[in-house]
């Protein structure tokens, strides 16, 4: 059995009937989403199952749904993953969902956590609004080339760096609409505005910070069991004091996904790579990163025995 590494999914890779075979499948699975129910006093569980789309979409919603569902993955599989854990990474919102599943997060604070950071999100929008986009293709400048460019008379910035090729920006409407006409202008294959309440991951979000270092301080966050690599910096967090800087620094600063995939994999090269949670994304992302990597996903019933299946092979 080689080592693991688990990667969870952040906002975008919510959609109706996440979770649901895995619930009927699996006890485990179905006591994560019934705990993250009571957690929050709201049918989680019945949103993740039926939606409605929009209504699952909605940060408050999206945040903790994605973490129940890869706290239930990770629920089934733990027995026969746990010892070749040797590392975990969250895309934004999936970095709770790791800190949870190296025992540093108890699983009703861990929901509670992130269905605050989606309400605090929400309201920073409400109160600056801002937008998101995605940038795809090579460009003859970098990132923030771009960016500084088009922030003539207000804030854009990078918001993710998700792969070769996929940039994510963030800032104050008009100056989001002129980097994406600039991007396209700069060798971009295509520029598209994300259906987000917020401009996330950039100064806008000063506000949900600060609420959100307030949650986070009277939360009860241990040191984790195996290291937990920053979206901020790339670097892997042991420490339960740092593990909160870092969450807080991160609603305001670019997630760096590609710097961190890659600092993982010059360390566990041979790993097998699990991304717990809904969809593929990361999967995809990884795969451009570092093609050479093996990454399976695992949100399904019938991926969660595929897995175990190569776990006790």
């Amino acid at each position: 059995m080689p080592t693991v590494v688990l990667l969870f999914p952040g906002q975008g890779s919510q959609a109706p009937g996440m979770g649901k075979d895995l619930a009927a499948a699996f006890p485990e699975a179905s006591d994560v989403f019934a705990a993250a129910d009571q957690a929050i006093g709201a049918r989680l569980s019945t949103l993740c199952f039926e939606g409605p789309a929009d209504e699952l979409t909605r940060t408050l919603n999206a945040q903790p749904a994605l973490l129940t569902h890869g706290a239930a993955v990770w629920a089934v599989v733990r027995e026969a993953l746990a010892q070749h854990v040797v590392a975990a990474a969250g895309h934004s919102l999936g970095e709770f969902t790791a800190y949870h599943a190296a025992d540093a997060l108890a699983l009703p604070e861990a929901v509670q956590l992130v269905r605050t950071r989606g309400e605090l999100m929400y309201d920073a929008g409400t109160k600056r609004p801002g937008a998101m986009a995605a940038i795809l293709g090579d460009m003859d400048i970098s990132g923030d080339e771009l960016c500084n460019l088009a922030a003539t008379d207000g804030i854009v910035v990078p918001a993710n760096f998700n792969s070769p090729g996929q940039l994510v920006i963030s800032g104050e409407v008009t100056c989001v609409e002129r980097a994406m006409v600039l991007a396209k202008e700069h060798g971009a294959k295509r520029a598209i505005r994300l259906n987000v309440s917020g401009a996330f991951h950039s100064p806008l979000m000063a506000e949900a910070a600060e609420g959100l270092a307030s949650a986070i301080d009277l939360a009860h966050l241990a040191d984790p069991r195996f290291p937990v690599y920053a979206n901020v910096n790339s670097q892997p967090i042991t420490d339960a004091a740092l593990a909160r800087r870092m969450l807080v620094e991160q609603l305001t600063s670019p997630v760096q996904w590609t710097r961190e995939v890659e600092a993982i994999a010059m360390v566990h090269p041979d790993a097998l790579y699990v991304e717990m949670g809904p969809g593929s994304v990361l999967k995809g992302l990884v795969k451009k990163i570092a093609p050479a990597l093996n990454v399976v996903t695992c949100g399904t019933a019938a991926e969660v025995d595929s897995l175990l299946a190569t776990v006790s092979a």
